[in-house]
């Protein structure tokens, strides 16, 4: 277990490895993952939101609640949260520093129940990032930046086709990222990226533009 105690700026290069680990993110290990099926593919890039407790940031708990580690006694609102085994593959703070608890190679528990053209169990052919937030409150400009430098770097390790909300791979049990979080502010920061790559890179510039992104929907609707 890495549990490392460095906290890289959010303007370290964010680089994944053939281990599935990004360098750039903050390591923080959990026990709740298990490997892929074989054949599945990495295809899906899920986008959630988290706060422990609810609406209020900064503190140990989603990570302590990734890592099997929760105090639920230092919050009664934790306390419904006994038991439960749950993970991301990555973790976007407020101030846009990224925490990683499973190695995209392995399959992390975020998705639950879910389904994504007529494919179940989502959580076998996803990566999930969770943003530090509500559904009710903007997300900041600093996680968007870090999500679209994220999601770039994911695309160059593995063949990512489309990125969806929680809400819509699970409708009806799931309202993340909500109504707050602009899908467009998103799609224009991962543009501006990839076109700054246009440079010596043209085919892998052009294989990134065919993500697929849940666009002409009201923010995340």
């Amino acid at each position: 277990m890495n549990n490392s105690t460095s906290n890289p700026p959010p303007s370290a290069p964010l680089l994944l490895g053939a281990d599935g680990w990004c360098a750039g993110a903050r390591r923080y290990d959990s026990p709740y993952f298990d490997a892929r099926p074989a054949g599945a593919g990495i295809s899906l890039l899920v986008v959630h939101n988290i706060s422990l407790p609810a609406g209020r940031f900064g503190g140990p708990h989603v990570s302590d609640l990734f890592s099997g580690r929760l105090d639920y006694n230092a919050d009664p609102s934790l306390a419904g949260l006994r038991g439960l085994r749950v993970s991301s593959h990555f973790f976007i703070r407020r101030d846009g520093r990224l925490v990683q608890y499973v190695s995209c190679n392995d399959k992390a528990w975020h998705a639950g129940v879910s389904m994504f053209h007529g494919r179940e169990r989502c959580n076998e052919f996803s990566i999930g990032v969770e943003l530090e937030g509500t559904d009710d409150l903007p997300f900041e400009p600093a996680q968007y930046a870090t999500l679209a430098a994220l999601t770039l770097a994911l695309q160059e390790r593995y063949p990512l086709r489309d990125v969806q909300g929680h809400e819509h791979i699970a409708p009806g049990r799931k309202t993340d990222p909500g109504p707050c979080f602009s899908w467009e502010k998103y799609i224009v920061s991962w543009m501006h990226l990839l076109n700054k790559k246009a440079s010596g890179a043209d085919a892998l510039v052009c294989a990134n533009r065919e993500l697929r992104f849940p666009v002409g929907l009201p923010e995340s609707q």
